[in-house]
């Protein structure tokens, strides 16, 4: 945890869109020089307004993505478990009811008290380091792993065969994959934006490396 916090950092001067470029020998730390009558270890009014947007950002993304795949689940549950698949693209995708003990797309179902605990300690992370978070684009790649993460580690927690040990409802049935559902989807989406980003040299806490 504390190796993530490094890496997210905290920019002493992010712009209006939440970006700074990262320049050699610039400088940091509570000895650097700043704005006048700015006293150490405190913050600008537009900086403190620019990170908590960013955190409405994560939060509210990562409340859409839980309240969809809550609800999908419910539906499911509701009205697909215990009936025959439903056909929505020819024989290329179904929607089947089924209880995965295991990780995303049914992988390790021997571990699950693991993977709840695994769930938890992202949720925390995330939690902790928002406070550190001036980017746009790492806010939503964040609260959609927020989001994902909770609606798994919810069924873990309230469904049966018992707490912390709780089987994930999914329905999501591509022919020829692993049967998912919004939640893990949300988690592979967020996933995917955090690798293309990085690729892209934009840091969490708004800093674009230049080549």
């Amino acid at each position: 945890m504390a190796e993530a916090e490094r890496i997210i950092g905290t920019p002493e001067t992010p712009d209006d869109g939440g970006e700074r470029t990262a320049a050699a020998g610039a400088p940091a730390g509570p000895g650097a020089s700043g704005p006048a009558g700015a006293g150490v270890g405190s913050a600008p009014v537009g900086r403190r307004t620019g990170r908590g947007r960013r955190i409405a950002v994560l939060f509210a993304v990562a409340a859409f993505a839980y309240a969809l795949d809550l609800i999908s689940k419910m539906l499911v549950v509701a009205r697909l478990e215990g009936h025959a698949p439903i056909r929505v693209v020819g024989d290329w995708l179904e929607l089947h009811a089924i209880r995965n003990p295991g990780a995303a797309f049914g992988f390790g179902a021997a571990f699950t008290i693991i993977f709840t605990l695994i769930a938890a300690a992202v949720i925390l992370v995330i939690i902790r380091l928002a406070r550190k978070l001036y980017s746009f684009p790492w806010a939503i790649a964040l609260g959609l792993l927020l989001g994902g993460a909770l609606g798994n580690l919810t069924d873990r927690i309230f469904r049966a065969p018992g707490i912390f040990e709780g089987e994930v409802v999914d329905f999501i049935a591509p022919q020829g994959f692993a049967v998912f559902n919004l939640a893990d989807s949300a988690i592979v989406c967020g996933g995917i934006l955090i690798v293309l980003l990085s690729f892209r040299g934009l840091d969490p806490d708004g800093t674009v490396h230049k080549d």
